[in-house]
């Protein structure tokens, strides 16, 4: 009885989901901001809840991170429907087209991606006009029926931030994690040993560094992504940490503060160890913040990796 209670639970919760955040708006690249209407809720008869669509899954999200859907996001649809049965999820870091031939494998239809698909902030096909690139992508994507949903707003504003929480987790630092922050203090250690901690935790081959190897660090700034030079100076000046590490940034400015400080006999070191691996652990742990509200969903994690090679 009480599994049937807990199914016959997550149905309501399913149809009080998209009756309070059906509509959400969804947007192509360059379309209109007009509302998509949901689909009606037509689950299984077991607590599997196959049969769900793109949209129906999208507004749980929304629903169980406590959002509100804004204009002028760029969490948009990319391709495919918001009405596709959903066969099985893949959340990555960038819809590459590796990850789009192993969601095909996979037998998944929906990949959730963090970063933009076509190259651009928009995701606007014509950021450059007859891009051959972009078309190949989106035959490669109508071929195989998938449909990507871009998860970067949104994932930042749920409390705590996924990535930033994702990010402690891996490293083993949740209990100096704290919601709001983007900062922690753990016990101290060389900027070496730091290095070497963050490499092996997230699978990390070459990291770029500004500072003395053997100088200790305790107070260390996280900022994921590229959150643009400015806000980055200015943790370094308001927060004054020991280290910051970053995804990547300007050359031309943050790079160029963190060195005039060190000349200036300033201690502040910056670890550079590329936006994908910054915030990859974001998607990573979307898995596992997500599957329990999805049950018998297969939903799985295909990292993107690194697009450069290093000689």
């Amino acid at each position: 009885m009480k599994s049937i209670s807990k199914t016959s639970s997550r149905r309501k919760f399913i149809a009080q989901t998209l009756t309070t955040v059906g509509g959400i708006t969804i947007l192509g690249a360059g379309s209109a901001f007009t509302p998509i209407k949901s689909s009606p809720f037509s689950g299984p008869g077991d607590s599997s809840f196959a049969g769900l669509t793109v949209q129906q899954i999208i507004d749980l999200i929304l629903k169980e991170g406590k959002l509100t859907p804004f204009a002028g996001t760029v969490d948009t649809l990319k391709s495919g429907s918001a009405n596709i049965v959903v066969t099985g999820i893949v959340t990555t870091m960038f819809a590459t087209i590796a990850v789009i031939e192993e969601a095909a494998r996979l037998g998944a239809n929906f990949i959730i991606a963090h970063e933009p698909t076509f190259y651009n902030h928009t995701d606007n096909p014509d950021w450059v006009k007859d891009n051959h690139i972009v078309k190949q992508k989106q035959a490669l994507l109508a071929k195989y029926n998938i449909t990507v949903w871009r998860f970067h707003d949104y994932i930042h504003s749920i409390k705590p931030d996924l990535v930033a929480y994702g990010t402690a987790k891996k490293l083993g630092w949740l209990q100096y994690f704290k919601t709001g922050r983007y900062d922690v203090t753990v016990p101290p250690m060389s900027l070496q040993a730091l290095i070497t901690h963050l490499k092996k935790s997230l699978g990390i081959t070459h990291v770029r560094v500004i500072g003395d190897l053997n100088q200790q660090v305790s107070h260390i700034g996280l900022l994921p992504g590229a959150p643009g030079g400015q806000r980055q100076v200015t943790f370094a000046e308001t927060e004054k940490p020991d280290v910051i590490v970053a995804g990547e940034l300007q050359e031309w400015e943050t790079a160029e503060y963190m060195r005039d400080q060190k000349l200036l006999g300033g201690k502040m070191a910056l670890v550079l160890i590329g936006h994908n691996f910054s915030e990859d652990p974001g998607m990573w742990y979307l898995v596992e913040w997500l599957q329990p509200k999805l049950p018998g969903m297969k939903i799985t994690h295909v990292a993107s990796g690194e697009a450069f090679e290093w000689m």
